[in-house]
């Protein structure tokens, strides 16, 4: 008898674990402690496999003459992940930044701003401070009208709207600003290479500032680690001696205040990318607040010279992230083979980044996707694919980046593994639904998604 109730109690055991998996994937449930799970199984990979171990090295190996890439490079631009103009350039860009004549007030802070958090969703960054900048005009979605539109996952109709949006590790600015364009009644925009004095001329004028920048915090062994974050600026106050901003991520992460330096330094890692939500009816004025930075074009060679600047002044871990701005900017001007040295010699710089108290900051492929552009039209095949590899395989728990799968996609393709290309823009798809340059992709190759 003793031994049939052993037995009967032994059946318990995995009676419980199917409870317990059962019982994970009930939404509400699912949704609360999907998160940590997620956590835990990262910590987990990363306990094995550091990612700030991962050093990415270019070989400079060219499979094709630089005038065909140019040309082909033209051609595509449409299709890949560079931010659409939302405003024609004006001609003879000035060659310095138009200073207001009206003085700046010494205090602003704009009223009516909703507070929207990211929190109980995986990356959430993005969709909350758009949502923020949105709703502080009269919009009336919420943060997951944003994300089923930028980050949309598989498209799993068996799985809940937050297990869809678990791959999509990051939304990039031009996604933010395709949505604004495309589904509201509001317009948006992007430039590089904003300064403090811009963001408060357009805050003083009633226009908050949406900014990519840099984030440092413990992780959970205690050094210093950095990754991407959105923050949305709505004021500045120069007696206290920064700006007021909203961040989506902390608790309370409302009405805080980011010091002048440390936002500064966080706004470079992004090139000091910026975007601004608007009314249609008051884009001439923000036309005139913005002066030269309306040229998209000029912006860029504007966040050029900042970097070039930046690298003559910086040392150290810095260094990096001026010499990645100057690959950035050099991209958005088309220039790839510039745009090649420089990132070439960040990640020199990154491969000897101090690491006795911060990480390298292993994100950075996950935000930013300069490099592929920059080696891949010059017919750098090679190093598109080892650094997707790096990125995909060393620096993630689990290669969910729709952006890197992409480009090793096009650069098998070109050294004519058709099979690898097609699995990588297929592996895209189950990542990002419906995404417009991999079903092109496939479509080219006579494929249908």
């Amino acid at each position: 008898m003793n031994r049939i109730k052993k037995i009967n109690k032994l059946w318990l055991i995995p009676a419980a674990l199917l409870l317990g998996i059962g019982l994970y994937f009930i939404p509400p449930i699912h949704d609360r402690l999907a998160p940590r799970v997620d956590l835990v199984r990262t910590r987990i990979v990363y306990f094995f496999k550091p990612p700030a171990e991962a050093v990415f090295q270019p070989s400079g190996q060219t499979a094709l003459t630089i005038e065909t890439a140019i040309v082909t490079a033209r051609a595509e631009m449409l299709l890949t992940l560079t931010p659409r103009a939302t405003m024609t350039p004006t001609q003879g860009p000035t060659p310095t930044p138009t200073i207001t004549s009206t003085p700046l007030p010494a205090s602003v802070i704009l009223p009516g701003v909703v507070y929207v958090d990211q929190h109980g969703a995986w990356n959430y960054c993005g969709p909350a401070n758009l949502t923020m900048a949105l709703k502080f005009w009269g919009w009336q979605g919420t943060r997951d009208d944003v994300a089923k539109v930028v980050k949309p996952g598989s498209g799993d109709p068996k799985k809940n709207f937050i297990e869809q949006g678990l791959p999509d590790k990051n939304v990039m600015p031009y996604e933010l600003v395709d949505f604004v364009n495309e589904n509201t009644n509001l317009r948006a925009l992007s430039r590089y290479g904003g300064d403090e004095n811009l963001v408060k001329r357009l805050l003083a004028a009633g226009f908050p500032v949406l900014v990519e920048k840099g984030y440092y915090e413990h992780d959970y062994t205690g050094k210093i680690d950095w990754l991407g974050h959105y923050l949305f600026t709505t004021g500045y106050d120069d007696a206290r001696g920064g700006f007021i901003v909203q961040d989506a991520y902390l608790k309370p992460g409302k009405d805080l205040l980011s010091t002048y330096a440390a936002y500064q330094d966080g706004w470079r890692s992004f090139n000091y990318i910026f975007m601004v939500i608007y009314p249609p009816e008051r884009e001439k004025e923000l036309i005139d607040l913005l002066g030269p930075w309306k040229d998209e074009t000029w912006a860029t060679q504007h966040a050029l010279e900042l970097a070039e600047k930046e690298i003559k002044s910086l040392k150290g871990n810095d260094l990096f992230f001026a010499l990645f701005n100057k690959g950035t900017s050099h991209v958005a001007l088309q220039q790839y083979v510039d745009a090649a040295a420089a990132y070439d010699q960040a990640f020199a710089s990154y491969e000897k980044w101090d690491i006795k108290e911060k990480n390298r900051p292993f994100r950075m492929m996950w935000y930013q996707t300069g490099p592929y552009f920059s080696y891949y039209y010059p017919g750098r095949y090679l190093d598109v694919i080892n650094l997707a590899d790096t990125t995909l395989n060393d620096t993630i728990s689990t290669p969910t980046l729709e952006e890197s799968l992409l480009w090793r996609g096009r650069a098998y393709y070109q050294i004519g593994d058709t099979e690898s290309a097609v699995a990588d823009f297929r592996a895209a798809l189950r990542v990002h639904i419906n995404w417009t340059p991999a079903v092109q992709a496939l479509q080219d190759l006579g494929l249908q998604p």
